[in-house]
């Protein structure tokens, strides 16, 4: 490294230590179609299974975590936030139906400390085994004066491949669809800032211990995002539900309602029984904390629900039943209609999508 360099702040043996002690992680990612190893210019992947295909679909998605790497850092504990990342990255490629394929990621930090990027992309590299992804490629950039010496921040983006008369969204949704919603393992990566705005408001800290929550706050909000896409890919794969699934939808910013009505047929509309769950604690406890009803969080948090699919009505029980056996629990929330009726208090569409109309009703059990 030169001195210049050195002076500046930035500490390439840092880097290349952080790569060494994230290789074998790395590399435990990848199949036989990856080509090459860690350290090139750009990752390769073989492609020349998609000569099968008769109309091969490319998919890609790009996300973050957001401000739930505040809490990985004032825990300095770094080795679940890379689970996120997959979850917001690889579970919208799902959503259409489409198999990932490979990922890349990009950590930002003030100064590489090489075990803690190490942690991150472990978690990265975990995410994607779970999830049948190859990790080929990232970078890890060091910002002296622009972050502090303890800051990051991470995202990535991945590709994935569906053939086009296999893709799922609204335009298989039919009158008398079942909704179906499988359930997160708590906040997942959206809505924290709503979080960090309660917790100031009651002078707490991620350190601090709650009998409320069962533990240190900032564990509890660490909690790392359930990843639906192996279950999911089960049940696409499958002769008897295959045909079953006809759209998906991923439960992120925005909450439930807005994001179900982007893969719903502009005139069709559902209404979901709150009824139907109970979410769990952390919601009612953070709702509480911060004098709302979970109600209001409604358009925030996805309150214990991370993935919907929307499904063939003769299918719904045995889809539900697959879901279950795999470890997620699933459930019924509605049906879907096209009859004319008032919209007045539904979401309609969002994002840009000019979709279907969908509204909560009832109480939360």
């Amino acid at each position: 490294m030169s001195n210049s360099y050195s002076a500046a702040g930035v500490d390439t043996a840092a880097g290349d230590l952080a790569v060494e002690l994230m290789k074998s992680a790395v590399s435990a990612t990848h199949g036989p179609g990856v080509v090459g190893g860690v350290g090139g210019f750009a990752g390769l992947f073989d492609v020349s299974f998609l000569k099968s295909f008769e109309r091969p679909l490319l998919a890609t998605s790009t996300d973050g975590v957001g401000t739930k790497v505040a809490i990985a850092q004032a825990l300095d504990k770094h080795d679940t936030i890379g689970l996120d990342l997959v979850g917001m990255v690889v579970d919208d490629i799902v959503v259409v139906g489409a198999k990932p394929l490979f990922m890349t990621d990009y950590i930002a930090c003030g100064k590489v400390i090489p075990e803690r990027i190490a942690a991150i992309v472990a978690g990265i590299a975990r995410g994607c085994s779970e999830t049948g992804t190859a990790l080929v490629g990232g970078e890890t950039a060091e910002h002296p004066g622009l972050l502090g010496p303890d800051d990051y921040d991470v995202a990535g983006a991945a590709v994935g491949a569906v053939e086009a008369d296999a893709l799922l969204g609204a335009h298989r949704v039919t009158d008398g669809d079942v909704v179906v919603a499988l359930e997160s393992s708590g906040l997942h990566s959206n809505g924290y800032s709503l979080v960090r705005h309660i917790l100031a408001g009651r002078d707490a800290g991620y350190t601090d211990h709650s009998d409320d929550l069962g533990g240190l706050i900032g564990e509890v909000l660490l909690e790392p995002t359930r990843l639906y896409t192996a279950p999911l890919l089960r049940l696409l794969d499958d002769p008897v539900t295959g045909d079953g699934v006809h759209a998906l939808s991923h439960v992120t910013g925005g909450g439930i309602a807005a994001n179900l009505a982007r893969v719903l047929p502009v005139g069709s509309w559902v209404e979901l029984e709150r009824s139907s769950w109970t979410p769990q604690p952390v919601f009612h406890v953070l709702a509480g904390w911060g004098g709302l009803s979970l109600a209001d969080t409604e358009g925030t948090w996805n309150l214990g629900i991370g993935m919907i699919a929307v499904v063939r009505a003769d299918k719904a029980a045995i889809i539900v039943d697959r879901l279950r056996d795999g470890g997620i629990p699933a459930w019924t929330l509605g049906v879907v209609q096209t009859a004319a009726r008032d919209l007045t208090g539904f979401e309609q569409g969002a994002k840009g999508v000019d979709g279907g109309a969908v509204r909560l009703v009832g109480a939360y059990a």
